[in-house]
């Protein structure tokens, strides 16, 4: 769900807004989750797999699933960024390893709403649709932009984004795994993401 941040992480949107949002292309989502996460993972014995053409990054910051974005379309709002909304699709995905079984999660759709992430997935075979899963903190993330004239395709860079759950997502959780040692103030994952922004014609 990390499409969102692309104008970005998926549902519809209405014709109003697809006029007036510019398209995303040669972009890709990077989700690095945090050591509370990881800690959860290692509780439940679970080890995370990516699905190609997603990539697993593991380096001295810990663990990360790098996504190509397949499409997408949003208003980056350069100015205001916690502003942003938009809907995406990301390419790949990840499969989760427990001692009972495996989970195959793909085909990864998000929408970014009011600073709420949003998604639909296919999960096993399955398609999988949840409302409000992460709080995005687009605020804190590090915005970068190329150079170009106005109206001109621009290169857009966002880094370290954090990624809250929100309550419904901690309820889900809960019922299916038990408490976990997180709360709705908790840091899940940092999100980084790069694409080109094409602004929508005047």
């Amino acid at each position: 769900m990390a499409a969102p941040l692309l104008a970005q992480l998926t549902g519809t949107a209405s014709a109003a807004a697809d006029e007036k949002w510019g398209t995303i292309s040669e972009g890709w989502v990077e989700v690095r989750w945090t050591g509370e996460v990881q800690a959860e993972l290692d509780r439940l014995g679970a080890v995370v797999e990516a699905v190609a053409p997603a990539e697993l990054v593991k380096d001295s910051s810990g663990s990360a699933v790098r996504f190509p974005v397949r499409s997408g379309k949003g208003d980056p709002s350069l100015k205001s960024p916690p502003k942003a909304e938009g809907d995406g699709v990301l390419d790949g995905g990840i499969a989760v390893r427990t001692p009972t079984g495996r989970a195959r999660v793909v085909n990864l759709r998000g929408v970014l709403r009011d600073g709420l992430a949003s998604g639909e997935c296919e999960v096993n075979g399955l398609d999988v649709g949840h409302r409000s899963v992460f709080r995005c903190a687009v605020s804190e993330g590090l915005l970068t932009t190329s150079d170009v004239p106005a109206g001109r395709p621009l290169k857009v860079r966002i880094d370290g984004v954090p990624l809250h759950p929100t309550p419904e997502a901690l309820e889900v959780y809960t019922a299916t795994f038990g408490a976990p040692a997180f709360t709705a103030d908790t840091v899940l994952a940092r999100v980084t993401a790069e694409r080109v922004y094409t602004p929508p014609k005047q």
